[in-house]
């Protein structure tokens, strides 16, 4: 019952960094701070959700999946923003 409320408060948690990354990606100016700004909030606010999740697991497989998923997240993340920014950066330099 307590693991349950525990839970559900860093689920909750989450959901202003959630929301923020979403609010940056709308209002920031360019791309590159938008990519900050989404990247940064989203993989926080993804991070309180596996904690909430850890702690209601019912066993340390379902645990370590959990973990897994947010890391192949964060690696996903940290891989299309560069290539993102990286595709922004070289079309600039081509178009002077």
């Amino acid at each position: 019952m307590i693991s349950e409320w525990v839970g559900l408060a860093f689920m909750a948690l989450s959901i202003p960094f959630f929301v923020g990354g979403s609010l940056g990606l709308l209002r920031f100016p360019n791309l590159y701070t938008r990519l900050h700004a989404l990247s940064k909030a989203d993989n926080l606010g993804l991070g309180f959700v596996v904690i909430g999740m850890l702690v209601t697991a019912d066993s340390w497989g379902e645990a370590l999946k959990l973990v897994l998923i947010w890391l192949l997240v964060l690696a996903g993340s940290a891989i299309g923003g560069y290539l993102v920014a990286n595709s922004e950066l070289e079309k600039r330099n081509r178009n002077g």
